[in-house]
């Protein structure tokens, strides 16, 4: 699903935790769900086990999204499902097929859970269900239509730059180029827990902060990313032994926030957004520009968007207004 709104914690007092349900957490996290009342389901995905919650915090009332989903398994813990101590509730038998319930020890009954609080109302729009459309983006859409909307949006996106900056999520770096035109920083996605390989999922930040998005990018840019594929690439080969031919490495567009960065992902993980019609190769992306230095530049980009977001409002007001001038011409 593709959005256009940022999940952004603004500072100083907006946090972002990220806790499990087998007790782990994050510094400055949270032990449990005491203090949380849920409001409403934003959103429940039943094939992906993923739901989206609006709850708030009986202390304060503020508000708050939780996004609960279940943890695969792993070939430590499957072992030990399928064993005596996972008791069966039949379903029905029919030949030599039979469906059961299944209730495993609870320490095999993980969850990870990602809170966003505070949460504010554009937090809140992102991940409530929504009709979808595509929208067809031309150059002159892009400058006319998106452009100043973002530049009017004023997102704020100072967790990246505290991360470029060293003053969050230090430990969290698997790999850093430090060069300020084509380096980067290479750090694991708040979707992966680190336990399953098959789920791997990291984020590479460029250290330019000048760059948006692959509107921005031309011919001067090309180190930057030959130099984010390969070293990308061997970083995550020596960290976590996964060879090339096993990842997606692509570009979101419109991405989740507005600052540069690329996706790598492994080929058995079925990432949100990882899809046409919002994922773009990284490869794809330097053989085009390769071959024009503008291309994205003047090129039509389709995306997905929510039926509420903002900017996808923009270019329905757009078109409103070019029906009526056609219709004064006539």
């Amino acid at each position: 699903m593709a959005d256009l709104t940022v999940t952004e914690p603004s500072p100083p007092k907006k946090a972002k935790y990220e806790i499990s349900g087998e007790g782990d957490s994050r510094e400055k996290g949270l032990e449990s769900f005491s203090n949380f009342k849920v409001v409403k389901i934003l959103q429940n995905k039943a094939e992906s086990k993923v739901v989206f919650l609006h709850a708030k915090l009986d202390s304060n009332e503020e508000d708050a999204v939780v996004i609960v989903e279940k943890t695969p398994f792993s070939d430590d813990t499957i072992r030990q499902i399928v064993s005596a101590d996972t008791k069966l509730k039949t379903h029905h038998i029919n030949d030599i097929y039979g469906t059961y319930e299944g209730y495993p020890k609870p320490e095999f009954n993980g969850i990870k859970a990602t809170v966003i609080y505070p949460a504010t109302e554009k937090h809140l729009l992102k991940y409530t269900y929504q009709p979808l459309h595509n929208v067809e983006e031309s150059a002159d859409d892009y400058r006319e239509i998106t452009l100043p909307y973002l530049k009017a949006q004023q997102f704020h996106i100072q967790w990246v730059y505290n991360i470029l900056d060293k003053k969050a999520e230090t430990e969290r770096i698997v790999f850093e180029d430090s060069d300020p035109i084509t380096g980067f920083i290479l750090l694991p996605s708040m979707q992966w827990d680190k336990k399953h390989i098959e789920n791997m999922y990291l984020i590479a930040i460029c250290h330019l902060r000048d760059l948006m998005s692959i509107r921005d990018l031309r011919a001067e840019h090309l180190p930057l990313l030959k130099n984010i594929l390969s070293k990308g690439k061997k970083a995550i080969k020596e960290e976590f032994s996964v060879a090339d031919d096993q990842l997606k490495i692509y570009f979101h567009y419109q991405p989740s926030y507005y600052h540069l960065h690329v996706h790598f992902t492994h080929l058995k993980f079925d990432a949100p957004g990882s899809s046409i019609g919002r994922a773009h190769l990284l490869t794809d992306v330097i053989e085009n520009i390769e071959m024009a230095s503008d291309y994205y530049e003047r090129k039509t980009l389709a995306f997905i968007s929510q039926e509420n977001n903002p900017l996808y409002l923009k270019f329905v007001e757009a078109k409103k207004e070019q029906i009526q001038s056609q219709d004064l011409d006539v």
